[in-house]
């Protein structure tokens, strides 16, 4: 299964920093992920004997906001996760929290039934699973 690495604002260290490293990052960054200050779900894949387990952590979002694609072998999965409406009588002394629009693609291996592929939404955690495909490697031959 193809990953993107994703590459979180505290694994670099803030200063001092090398113009090549900053260039790369620029780069790297912009053919990848994209603007950074928007939502990017925190994405878990792992497997077992039998299938491919995706855990897409979407917290705050309903499941009409989530759209899963599947074309030929690459999964994508996107959505938008729209802020509250600002309270102009609150005034507000932090905000972490990250919205907007995201889609995560993924390039599934041939070792999967794509007619398995099931998703469930609970809790703001979006899991999927895949099923693999048990191949024989050996196979007996009648003579002729």
């Amino acid at each position: 299964m193809a990953l993107i690495k994703f590459r979180p604002d505290m694994d670099y260290p803030s200063i001092p920093r090398r113009f090549s490293d900053m260039m790369d990052e620029f780069f790297n960054d912009s053919m990848t992920l994209g603007d950074r200050s928007g939502f990017v779900p925190g994405i878990d894949i792992t497997e077992d004997d039998n299938q491919y387990n995706i855990h897409v952590t979407l917290p705050g979002m309903k499941k009409e906001d989530i759209k899963i694609d599947l074309e030929d072998r690459t999964l994508t999965i996107s959505g938008e996760r729209k802020q509250e409406k600002e309270d102009k009588n609150v005034k507000y002394h932090i905000i972490e929290s990250r919205y907007g629009q995201f889609e995560r693609s993924f390039t599934l291996p041939s070792n999967v039934d794509l007619d398995s592929l099931n998703a469930k939404y609970k809790d703001g955690m979006l899991n999927l699973t895949i099923q693999k495909v048990q191949k024989k490697m050996s196979k007996q031959i009648d003579i002729k």
